[in-house]
């Protein structure tokens, strides 16, 4: 009886990776884990050291295992740990990622889907782990060529406020009571000596709201756009912003293709991976205009002030000829050590212009110390 009231339990369905992770792409939800932060060189193991593990014939769960008894970082645990569960439970790894959305981003979890629906996650996850060590390389250049100017940035402060602060003060009889005129260059220092003096810490306080303030605004959709469009015609770094978007732009577009994804999904990708407003909005009517009929390099050469003409050139002829794929790593690679050698040359370019700030504080400074003091030695004899 028991046998018969007993129903049979469902049959077990093999989910093909064609049916889950299909190359068609999908915008990534976000999810709860907001403050969990994985650093960028954990995120670069992760990719290459799956890749060599998968290439080696290792199942995806006891890579996961390698990986979690590897990783130091609290973090990282946390997310291979998960993966892991979703692993032995059949779960596909793009969708344990799909979690950390927030960790890995959408081009690296829909590179990962795209892969195991084509059967190439471990070339996939090689590339990414590449792209992702390029991204780490540039940051530290970049922070690299800023620790000498902001040094002497940081000096120049320093020197000043002591001098307003702490020195000026204890000469400030000796100028009251002498009976000159004070140049224009000490009076102003004198104010501003006062005002510090009385109101010190207050305006600390309110350049720290202002800062705060600032920050604020810019997440404002439509101030944050604006802001980043005026960038582009900044003094020195104009340039080098459009160099560094391209470099992304052409970078990611060309690994996306690369993996198969259609033309229109892989431009909404891309869009949704640069941080520029700017070329985020024109990405997406790109994409449209590409839905339509159009070509990439007819909506992209109507912005020639954000697309150089290379750059629409270059890709023109790859649509034409199919080799779309080439010409944009080759353009990555053009426009990355346009960006390379502008990072180089960052510590030369500042050096001068803070030097000249630096000198002209000083000067100010001393100029207003040492004119009274010399009116104020006239007087005496």
């Amino acid at each position: 009886m028991e046998e018969q009231n007993q129903k049979p339990a469902p049959p077990r369905i093999e989910q093909k990776p064609e049916q889950v992770a299909r190359p068609v792409i999908k915008k990534i939800k976000k999810n709860r884990n907001i403050f969990l932060r994985v650093p960028l060189q954990e995120k670069v193991l992760f990719a290459k050291n799956m890749a060599l593990a998968l290439r080696s014939g290792v199942s995806i769960v006891n890579s996961l295992k390698m990986m979690l008894n590897q990783t130091k970082s609290k973090s990282m645990k946390t997310v291979l740990m998960s993966l892991l569960e979703d692993a032995n439970k059949g779960i596909f790894l793009s969708a344990g990622l799909e979690k950390f959305s927030n960790v890995f981003g959408g081009l690296f979890i829909n590179v990962i889907k795209v892969a195991e629906s084509s059967g190439t996650l471990p070339e996939n996850l090689l590339y990414l782990g590449d792209e992702l060590r390029k991204k780490e390389e540039l940051r530290k250049k970049v922070k690299g060529a800023l620790v000498y100017p902001v040094i002497i940035l940081i000096a120049t402060v320093i020197i000043a406020v002591t001098m307003v602060v702490f020195v000026f003060p204890k000469l400030l009889p000796l100028f009251s009571n002498a009976k000159i005129e004070l140049p224009l260059t000490t009076r102003i220092l004198i104010g501003l000596s006062e005002f510090l003096g009385q109101y010190g810490i207050w305006a600390l306080f309110g350049v720290i709201a202002l800062l705060i303030g600032i920050r604020m605004l810019l997440k404002i959709p439509l101030l944050k756009f604006w802001y980043n469009r005026t960038l582009f015609f900044a003094p020195l770094f104009g340039t080098s912003i459009i160099n560094y978007n391209m470099a992304t732009f052409t970078r990611v577009l060309g690994l996306l293709l690369k993996s198969g994804v259609k033309i229109t999904e892989a431009l909404d990708i891309t869009a949704s991976t640069l941080t520029n407003p700017v070329y985020r909005k024109e990405l997406m009517q790109a994409s449209e205009a590409v839905r339509k009929g159009g070509y990439i390099s007819r909506r992209l050469v109507e912005r020639p002030h954000l697309f150089p003409p290379l750059l629409t050139n270059m890709i023109e002829v790859g649509e034409n000829t199919g080799n779309l794929t080439e010409n944009l790593e080759y353009l990555a690679q053009y426009y990355e050590s346009e960006v390379d050698d502008f990072v180089k040359n960052l510590s030369s370019i500042l050096e001068p212009i803070l030097l000249l700030i630096m000198g002209g504080v000083v000067g100010f400074i001393a100029l207003s110390f040492i004119t009274p003091i010399y009116q104020v030695t006239r007087t005496i004899r």
